[in-house]
């Protein structure tokens, strides 16, 4: 397969997951290289998603590399299959890299939990609430900019809408609940959105109150989306710079502590309601 001169976060994903595995056996690039008679270059080339990988060729690895875990390879394989154009792609030149990557994380996820300080969840975003979101940005966006970055978000809500919807949790903190992006009339119809996405059968949301006090990773917002198996789960963060992807072990593990913690403190999806209804605008 050619080389590829800027992979997706998913086909880096790939190939991290045959590093891992690689690591995982004890075995060296040069004697990996050898075992499937090619050379090393080519080899970290896979590994670091510059280089396409065929289902034949992940399932060549795992055996190479004694991995006996048949749902892990199986979705690995399932994964570096999955190359059809997305909707997302459409957006290549117009949107960063690590957008059009989020929204093919979403749109290929088992299940999603997030949790959000300061803005409503995007995947919930009214089309007004966005657009006052994105307008305040530094630097100030042009029309142009502002109407490709409000076309993205709203395609990206089409996840909830589709055949089979992925189950979703939102834990809203009180300060993105109530912050008034766009105004009274703005912020009270982004209410009543996320009050109608609760009662969606994929969908449950969780507020979490002030009154709740601290709470792990209070600073910042971040997804779980889980794949097809849990060694293929994905933590992402929102930064100042932008988004943020990460798939160790350790912060996978972590982050599922976070939001497990989080969960805790949260009102229920019932007292959520009510509590939404007692704060809107």
């Amino acid at each position: 397969m050619p080389q590829k001169a800027a992979p997706t976060a998913r086909q880096r994903r790939v190939g991290t997951e045959l590093r891992k595995m690689r690591e995982h056996a004890g075995m060296a690039v040069a004697h990996a290289a050898q075992q499937l008679g090619a050379e090393g270059a080519r080899v970290s080339n896979m590994e670091s998603g510059r280089l396409g990988v065929s289902e034949e060729r992940v399932r060549m690895l795992a055996a190479v590399y004694s991995c006996g875990d048949q749902a892990y390879v199986d979705a690995l394989a399932a994964m570096a299959t999955e190359r059809g154009r997305g909707w997302w792609d459409e957006y290549q030149g117009k949107m960063a890299a690590s957008a059009l990557d989020l929204a093919e994380l979403e749109f290929r996820a088992v299940s999603l939990r997030a949790v959000q300080i300061m803005h409503i969840p995007g995947l919930l975003q009214t089309e007004d609430y966005a657009k006052a979101v994105f307008s305040i940005a530094e630097p100030e966006p042009t029309p142009a900019q502002l109407r490709v970055s409000l076309s993205f978000r709203l395609r990206r809500r089409d996840v909830l809408d589709r055949d089979d919807p992925p189950p979703c949790t939102f834990l809203i903190h009180e300060a993105a609940l109530r912050m008034g992006f766009g105004g009274a009339k703005v912020a009270r119809a982004q209410l009543e959105r996320v009050l109608e996405a609760s009662e969606r059968d994929n969908v449950t949301v969780r507020a979490i109150p002030f009154s709740a006090g601290g709470f792990p990773n209070a600073g910042v917002s971040a997804a779980y989306v889980c794949g097809a198996v849990p060694q293929l789960d994905t933590v992402q963060l929102d930064a100042p710079t932008g988004v943020m992807f990460l798939d160790g072990e350790t912060h996978l593990a972590n982050y599922r502590r976070i939001l497990d913690r989080t969960e805790e403190l949260s009102l229920t999806p019932e007292d959520t309601r009510d509590f939404i209804h007692a704060i809107a605008p």
